[in-house]
């Protein structure tokens, strides 16, 4: 599968790493690459990750917007504050709902949110994948069991509602209680 990543921070480098070893072709950019070069590498693509901070989504080139028009679209954002310590959205909204009403036509899935850059080599962690796309969503829910996570439909898009809050939690736990980054969440089935 192709799959272009924008962002080539620590989630965005850890994914890039991580796909290109399952067997992907991955493709990279950041905030430096010109805006046509986006365009066509997104539109060259089966699947776009989202890998920048939240805010940088609605200040994508319109060329880039075009471009992932019904293309799978997987949000990693968080509305972090700028502190990383609480979050700017939820309860009525989210970031990957916001995400979809900035890329009308794009098919947002949210996933890889709730995983440490730090902590994607871990096997089995829980993996929450939300989308209002079915077909996108299984893109995704196959993406995360080939990376070896716990890859688990979550809902609708409007799940990420729950999602977010859940990762500001593993934040505070790995940062503001200093677990370290190394942490993640798991789901456990009873009677499994």
């Amino acid at each position: 599968m192709k799959i272009s990543i924008i962002g080539e921070g620590n989630v965005g480098s850890a994914l890039a790493r991580r796909l290109a070893t399952a067997g992907h072709t991955v493709t990279t950019a950041n905030s430096s690459t010109p805006a046509d070069q986006v365009a066509t590498q997104v539109a060259g693509a089966d699947v776009t990750v989202l890998a920048v901070p939240f805010p940088a989504v609605a200040q994508l080139d319109a060329k880039v917007k075009t471009a992932l028009r019904d293309k799978v679209v997987i949000d990693v954002t968080n509305p972090l504050a700028a502190d990383f310590m609480s979050l700017t959205i939820g309860h009525t909204t989210s970031a990957g709902e916001q995400v979809a009403a900035t890329l009308p036509g794009a098919r947002v899935v949210k996933a890889f949110n709730t995983v440490f850059a730090a902590s994607l080599d871990t096997a089995d962690l829980f993996l929450p994948v939300a989308s209002d796309d079915e077909a996108a969503k299984k893109t995704v829910l196959e993406l995360g069991t080939q990376l070896g996570l716990d890859a688990v439909d979550a809902g609708p898009l409007a799940n990420a509602r729950y999602l977010e809050p859940a990762v500001q939690l593993l934040i505070q736990l790995a940062y503001g209680q200093g677990m370290g980054a190394s942490i993640g969440f798991t789901l456990t089935r009873a009677g499994a």
